[in-house]
């Protein structure tokens, strides 16, 4: 896992470290209904501080004494994404923790990064990458493509949006130049020139704005990034993101991986493993996790009220 930084790479794991005013984000790294019943999954829980737990200008500083601890080698940079930059154009969702300002931080970074780094790896903070990150990171972004990713192109593209979106020629016609596929934003490889230059993070916060107008999605962070890319991404194997391991999020099963290679496990979707592992109710991949969870207990129980995440990036707010 630790050989996925690179002194030259902006790689990105996204754990996140969610407060009320602003986040701190410290980036580390790091098919079919599988097993049997009893797996009810509950939402995971929303990684916010409470009124009781505010802010605490020293957590950068605590947070990245404890990275350094935890990985001495590592050469890190910790910045700032505040929640203000995204708070007004967050509609509700289909499930709260899909309204959750940290998914949209991955919209800023061009604003956020150093404008010296050109180019970045995103990864979700539910994943485990088994394979050399490099061969991720070498991936072209051909005819001036903006971000790769793997594609799905036999899913149903029309489930993204709402009835009132596909009977609006106006807003569909978005997608009468291209070919739609759904990609999962949990994995992507990104040109920050290219998106810079491009001002796609204004492009996504014009749909926002359309959808807080007329409700023409349901699914948080994902449709805006479907409307602006889908159709001009750069196709990536499928073994980089071996998604959906959170568990089947209608009938609470667990699932297995899809047929072929794995480079990327990705426990997307409501059930988390570290979840079910302190519950001691996992499901039988939920154990690929547990060697990379570095909690190692304590005096309190129950680790569902911590903020699960922070957001790590190689050049830091701490010097």
């Amino acid at each position: 896992m630790r050989s996925i930084f690179h002194a030259a790479a902006a790689v990105f794991l996204l754990h996140f470290f969610l407060t009320v005013t602003f986040s701190v984000g410290i980036r580390t790294i790091g098919g079919g209904d599988g097993s049997g019943p009893g797996f009810g999954f509950s939402e995971a829980p929303d990684y916010r501080n409470g009124v009781e737990c505010p802010f605490d200008p020293a957590s950068p500083r605590v947070l990245s004494k404890l990275v350094r601890s935890t990985f001495p080698s590592l050469n890190f940079k910790i910045y700032i994404f505040r929640e203000d930059a995204v708070i007004n154009l967050i509609s509700s969702s289909i499930r709260q923790a899909l309204e959750n300002p940290l998914n949209y931080a991955r919209n800023y970074l061009g604003d956020i990064l150093d404008l010296c780094v050109d180019r970045v790896i995103y990864l979700d903070s539910d994943l485990v990458v088994v394979d050399d990150i490099h061969k991720l990171w070498n991936t072209a972004l051909t005819n001036s493509r903006v971000i790769g990713a793997p594609e799905y192109c036999h899913a149903n593209f029309t489930k993204y949006f709402t009835d009132g979106f596909w009977s609006d020629p106006v807003l569909s016609r978005v997608f009468h130049s291209r070919r739609p596929c759904y990609f999962n934003t949990g994995v992507m490889v990104m040109d920050l020139v290219r998106w810079r230059e491009g001002n796609y993070r204004k492009r996504i916060e014009n749909w926002m704005e359309i959808q807080r107008k007329r409700r023409i999605y349901e699914l948080g962070s994902l449709p805006p990034f479907l409307l602006v890319f889908a159709g001009n991404v750069e196709a990536i194997d499928h073994k980089w993101n071996q998604h959906g391991l959170g568990g089947d999020n209608v009938r609470g099963s667990c699932r297995s991986l899809h047929t072929g290679p794995v480079s990327l496990l990705h426990w997307s979707g409501k059930g988390k493993p570290w979840v079910r592992l302190d519950a001691r109710n996992p499901c039988p991949l939920d154990h690929l996790w547990k060697p990379y969870d570095l909690y190692k207990g304590s005096s309190i129980k129950d680790r569902s009220s911590f903020p699960s995440s922070i957001f790590l990036g190689f050049s830091s707010y701490l010097s």
